[in-house]
């Protein structure tokens, strides 16, 4: 996963010292290539133990490690922000048009790079071998809830998704150690679903955990974390990264699914040669 990818996922869970370091390195990522992590822990006003604990909360073994992650990504041209495409009142149709479009680009680049190919399989194996699936979350999170259930309806899984939290938590109750548990939530910490996930670990259910790149109550309790990005400085704009990311990620499992099943693919041509009928009635 790209360094600069693993910062802005993590932002908010670093201490003060710690966003003093990300920002100073998301403002000028070049001069990492010549800083040692004193200069650095310098120019940052923080101490050098501060670099090195920076580096390690974000899975590096130390500053050389994380130098070197650094200097590949700007190689690889994976850092990718948009600093003038902040959408502001005084902007056109055009000009917001575009910026929401950039945004959008970004989200996405950054929520491809952020899930590993490993998890998304290990999920891919739960919802496969599940018994029933029950997908859980709040407000636009339970909406990108529906959509996945019913995507999974159409490929011959027993799937549902209630948009009421009183109706989740009842629908648990008869779930077992053969269903799955999938939970949305961008933040990973709301009550709710946290009670959502003890109740599913008591029953010996599976859960999957689709919540930002940090650890949270919800994620912590999951078999299988899967992530999801937003960018937090637009409060206008939040949201609607939030679910584009969300949708990514169910989107790319149900496309996976269809592709290595015969059967499920069966199941879907069925679904829509009976939509095909209705249309023509």
């Amino acid at each position: 996963m790209p360094a600069f990818v693993k910062i802005k996922a993590l932002f908010d869970t670093l201490s003060l010292n710690e966003q003093k370091l990300a920002s100073h390195i998301l403002d000028s990522p070049e001069v990492i290539r010549d800083f040692s992590s004193q200069r650095l822990a310098n120019e940052a006003k923080v101490s050098q133990s501060s670099v090195v604990k920076f580096t390690q909360k974000l899975g590096y073994k130390g500053y050389p490690a994380f130098k070197l992650a650094v200097i590949d990504a700007l190689n690889n041209d994976d850092f990718n922000t948009h600093p003038d495409d902040k959408i502001t009142l005084n902007d056109d149709i055009d000009q917001l048009g575009e910026k929401l479009h950039q945004n959008k680009i970004s989200v996405l680049n950054e929520t491809k790079n952020i899930n590993e190919a490993n998890s998304i399989a290990q999920a891919m194996a739960l919802l496969d071998q599940a018994n029933r699936i029950l997908i859980c979350g709040l407000g636009g999170s339970a909406l990108v809830g529906k959509d996945f259930s019913y995507k999974l309806q159409k490929i011959g899984k027993a799937s549902i998704s209630e948009l009421d939290i009183h109706a989740q938590l009842a629908s648990i109750a008869s779930y077992g150690e053969d269903d799955v548990i999938f939970v949305i939530s961008e933040s990973g910490t709301t009550r709710e679903l946290k009670e959502i996930c003890n109740q599913a670990t008591g029953n010996g259910c599976k859960i999957i955990s689709l919540t930002q790149f940090a650890e949270n109550p919800v994620s912590l309790q999951a078999d299988v974390n899967l992530y999801s990005v937003a960018e937090k400085d637009s409060i206008r704009l939040s949201s609607i990264l939030a679910r584009t990311s969300q949708q990514y990620v169910i989107d790319m499992i149900f496309i996976a699914l269809t592709q290595t099943s015969p059967e499920k693919r069966q199941y879907l041509e069925k679904i829509n040669a009976i939509m095909e009928t209705i249309k023509n009635l």
